[in-house]
């Protein structure tokens, strides 16, 4: 199928765009009204409040992006230059980029086909093979991604069972739950993303999760450039600067207040697309396995061109596109990367095959009957239904 530029009398239907509920201006309001537009404030208090009983988690630290958040993280589990850091391989570049920011060696795990995160299996081959040459990694850093948990009991008893720290990176998964357990809460250290295609956003921020309440004060403190308690600017130690501001903190504050009803709306969009799509002879989508409580952040579907007439991936992608609606193909493997295809990787081919097969479909909580019915012609023309 030949791409075709996007009509320019339509308007433009995002994968994940933000959704202000209201109440977010009169938090913000008050950081202004109170002249407390300088970083850290009572809405970063509040902000890390509401994190910390929403998710379960002991104590939160609200921080400048989930990427600030698994850094810190790391460091704080002493990750040096020449160290191994276990990541799930199907995911964004953030999860592993702060691997590199230390200088150690990511090492990167396949996908199960059941929630396409971290296999389990492939992960205690790479942590007995590792051990086994004197290479114990310092973190396993598993992704729950779309909103899908990932199998995290398998995982923690696996973790458990070699001794190694978990970084939970819940960035896509606020509201998402095994059990009743939400995620963010099951690691050492739990990621929350607030950027703006997240379920909810503060502009751009992240948040640290833990139970332990000194490691997420030592973050608090190498977060706000690790100055020490002095009259002057005195530092013993390297910090950073990944606080989140008093005025999105505000936003974050608004957002928290609609997160219910969020999760409805993306888990509406995911039903709105199983009954249009769930007869169609090569598509499929992740059902949730039994226990399990996916925020359906985006609705993504598996491409079988065998069972499609041929119609690919790429073919459904360009035809929205065609009607300036976005959509995009799941996360390309990091093993796949150019940065990082010359570093260990265990496992086969599940997360190459997602990538190649998997398009993730317009799935905004602020989708309108209207932005539905023209993504629903779309797709009901190609499959001729």
């Amino acid at each position: 199928m030949n791409p075709q530029p996007p009509t320019p009398n339509l308007s433009r239907i995002w994968l994940s765009s933000p959704h202000m509920g209201g109440a977010e201006q009169s938090f913000v309001k008050d950081a202004f009204d109170t002249n407390w537009v300088a970083p850290l404030g009572p809405n970063v208090d509040g902000f890390e409040r509401d994190l910390q009983q929403y998710t379960g988690a002991g104590h939160a630290a609200a921080l400048s992006s989930g990427t600030a958040a698994i850094h810190l993280a790391l460091i704080m589990l002493d990750v040096q230059p020449g160290d191994y850091v276990i990541c799930q391989s199907l995911t964004f570049s953030a999860t592993a980029n702060p691997i590199a920011y230390l200088g150690a060696i990511p090492v990167f795990i396949d996908s199960e086909p059941q929630t396409w995160n971290m296999s389990p299996t492939a992960l205690e081959t790479a942590l007995k093979k590792l051990t086994a040459k004197g290479q114990k990694p310092k973190a396993i850093i598993p992704v729950h991604l779309y909103g899908m948990p990932a199998m995290m009991p398998g995982i923690m008893a696996i973790a458990e069972k070699y001794d190694v720290p978990i970084v939970e990176d819940a960035a896509e998964a606020l509201g998402s739950e095994i059990s009743g357990r939400r995620c963010g809460a099951f690691g050492k250290f739990g990621i929350l993303s607030f950027n703006g295609n997240k379920i909810i956003t503060t502009s751009g921020g992240g948040a640290l999760l833990s139970d332990d309440e000194a490691l997420i004060q030592k973050a608090r403190f190498l977060a706000t450039q690790a100055r020490d308690p002095a009259p002057h600017y005195q530092h013993s130690h390297i910090g950073y600067n990944y606080r989140m501001s008093n005025v999105l903190a505000g936003i974050g504050r608004g957002q928290m207040q609609v997160l219910p009803q969020r999760i409805q709306q993306r888990r509406a969009n995911y039903d709105f697309y199983t009954q249009l799509l769930g007869d169609v002879p090569g598509i499929s989508f992740l059902p949730e396995p039994q226990g399990f409580f996916s925020n359906r952040w985006l609705t993504t579907i598996l491409v079988d061109t065998n069972k499609t007439g041929g119609i690919t991936r790429e073919d459904i992608r360009l035809a929205l596109e065609a009607q300036n609606i976005e959509s995009r193909p799941l996360w390309k493997p990091m093993h796949l990367q150019p940065v990082f295809q010359h570093h260990p990787y265990y496992g086969g081919k599940e997360a190459e095959k997602l990538f190649d097969n998997g398009l993730c479909l317009p799935s905004g909580s602020n989708m309108t009957d209207e932005d539905r019915l023209r993504v629903a012609e779309v797709l009901l023309k190609m499959f001729e239904i």
